[in-house]
């Protein structure tokens, strides 16, 4: 595994901890306290994204084999990131309602008309309440389908990377097999000059045992010739 991505995921786990530590304290606080918390929250939450981004750049320029591991573990890490922005979401959302709240009841009205304001406050707040249940879950159906996007997407390129991956692996063995084919050519020359070489000696060998021949037939010619020579004079 790459140092960088562990240095990184380091840097992630533990920032993702203090964020999850500060989003269950932010809900025990209120007013400005709250709204402070919330801010160093987001802010480490963009933080969070960096890292993000950075392990996975890191990632896909890893080998294969690796790479599909640690995107899978980065994918874990994005959902949990999410949920703390959800959550982050859900904690500011109702610090505003409290705070409408707080200002309308420090607004000054009288005595005759709190228990009206009061009966129209309720409705209002539970107006907000049921429409703000129905963003939350169209806003949850549409991060699921987001989510569901960017996996397709995320599959796509991984299938893509691996297509690569392959055309580089038959690239290299087309390569090691022209390699082969011409290290057998250069041996077929070679034997082939070996064979004519051997060919020539033959013929030389064929060629000096008919000079050898030939001097020895002269020789045995001229012994004869001589053993007549001395018979017929005797």
């Amino acid at each position: 595994m790459s140092e960088v991505f562990e240095g990184y995921e380091r840097q992630y786990c533990d920032l993702s901890a203090n964020l999850s530590r500060k989003c269950s304290s932010a809900t025990l606080l209120a007013g400005e306290e709250q709204q402070q918390k919330i801010s160093e929250i987001k802010a480490g939450l963009d933080e969070a994204d960096i890292l993000i981004r950075k392990m996975d750049l890191e990632a896909r320029s890893l080998q294969p084999s690796v790479k599909a591991m640690l995107l899978a573990k980065l994918r874990e890490y994005k959902s949990d990131l999410n949920k703390l922005k959800r959550e982050v979401k859900r904690i500011s959302s109702g610090t505003h309602d409290q705070a409408a709240r707080e200002e309308l009841l420090e607004a000054g009205i009288s005595d005759a008309h709190k228990e009206l304001f009061d009966h129209c406050t309720k409705v209002i707040l539970q107006a907000s309440s049921d429409q703000r249940e129905r963003v939350a879950v169209s806003t949850e159906r549409l991060n699921q389908s987001s989510e569901r996007i960017r996996d397709s997407r995320r599959t796509v390129l991984e299938t893509e990377q691996l297509g690569v991956s392959i055309l580089e692996d038959l690239h290299q063995q087309r390569e090691t097999l022209l390699h082969s084919h011409n290290k057998l050519h250069e041996a077929d020359s070679a034997i082939d000059k070996s064979k004519k070489i051997l060919t020539a000696m033959s013929r030389r060998i064929s060629k000096n045992k008919w000079i050898v021949g030939g001097f020895i037939a002269a020789l045995t010619l001229a012994i004869l010739f001589i053993l007549i020579f001395k018979l017929t004079h005797h």
